[in-house]
């Protein structure tokens, strides 16, 4: 059996398909279908047999024009995947009946979502009802709904495969300040004044970020950190977390990355998106007002005066958060 997954979203969505692929991958080859943004996270889950990159216009921020050429090349290339079933997973604000249409264009003969929304013909099973569950369990669901079962043993938990080991020697706390939506981290000056009290805590404190993140990185880990900002892949980063004590990021994909090799995190929560769907899917201690104003708006940029949901954080109590999941 082939199966088809979706998840057309960013690395951390797609490490939380990681359980529902677990499942699918039970009965055969997986293939995975995601955005530009989830391609690296895709690689890295166990059971992906191939990865498909398609930068999806109703999914995609900034979004391409839809371009009726476009479609029909990746129906094409779908319907020469030839899979058997497509698990379609989305977010709860998401509808999976666009891409559904096109999965039934190209020959899909059995396709599995979650819709909120009356899907005639487009879906041969649907799952209805949409509960603040973690968001792996709510993919999971979805795998489930179409036959498929974790295997013998697996708890469920996020993984990805084995990463390299990392080249720095323990003990170090990572520190990662970047994300792709502003309003779901701390402000940078936070950060930097973290690293410090960190580090006269007698914590090691290394900083990561991507490449386009040089300058954030630099300026958090100032004098005391390590920073490490654009050099390294993701693959490498699973590394250095799996390496590290703890974990202190936003919501964000490392944190997701954090919890799939077992690191504890220190998540510093805007409550833009709800944590019972969001939150490290491991251990982890929750920072940030989330009842402050901004509580379910998804916004990208916070659109309260001075980010309160998460500025209102003391340095300090990042420290005493470590030295929590770090007991």
């Amino acid at each position: 059996m082939r199966t088809l997954v979706a998840r057309l979203d960013s690395d951390g969505d797609v490490l939380l398909a990681g359980p529902a692929v677990r499942a699918a991958a039970t009965a055969g080859e997986v293939v995975f279908l995601c955005g530009p943004n989830g391609v690296r996270a895709a690689e890295l889950l166990p059971g992906v047999t191939r990865v498909i990159e398609w930068e999806c216009p109703w999914i995609a921020n900034p979004a391409p024009e839809v371009r009726p050429f476009d479609i029909e090349a990746i129906t094409a290339l779908l319907h020469g995947v030839r899979a058997d079933v497509a698990l379609i997973l989305t977010s709860f604000h998401q509808s999976p009946l666009p891409l559904a249409l096109v999965l039934r264009l190209a020959g899909l003969p059995k396709i599995v979502a979650r819709s909120v929304d009356y899907p005639g013909s487009l879906l041969d099973v649907r799952l209805t009802g949409d509960e603040d569950v973690p968001e792996a369990q709510r993919a999971l669901e979805v795998a489930l709904a179409a036959g498929f079962a974790l295997p013998e043993g697996d708890d469920g938990r996020l993984a990805v495969v084995q990463p390299p080991k990392s080249p720095l020697g323990p003990p170090y706390v990572v520190v990662h300040p970047g994300a792709t939506v502003p309003a779901r981290t701390w402000s940078p000056d936070r950060w930097a004044k973290a690293v410090v009290a960190l580090t006269a805590a007698g914590h090691r404190v290394v900083v990561t970020g991507g490449p386009a993140e040089t300058a954030l990185t630099g300026h958090v880990a100032g004098a005391c950190g390590t920073d490490l900002g654009g050099r390294t892949s993701l693959l490498e980063l699973a590394g250095v977390l799996a390496g590290a004590e703890a974990v202190v990021v936003g919501n964000t994909g490392p944190a997701h990355l954090a919890a799939a090799v077992g690191t504890p995190v220190v998540s510093l929560f805007a409550p833009v998106v709800p944590a019972a769907r969001w939150a490290p899917h491991g251990r982890h201690v929750l920072l940030g007002d989330q009842n402050a104003p901004c509580r379910g708006t998804r916004a990208r940029d916070c659109p309260v005066p001075g980010h309160p949901c998460l500025d209102q954080v003391d340095p300090a109590d990042v420290v005493a958060a470590v030295a929590e999941v770090t007991a």
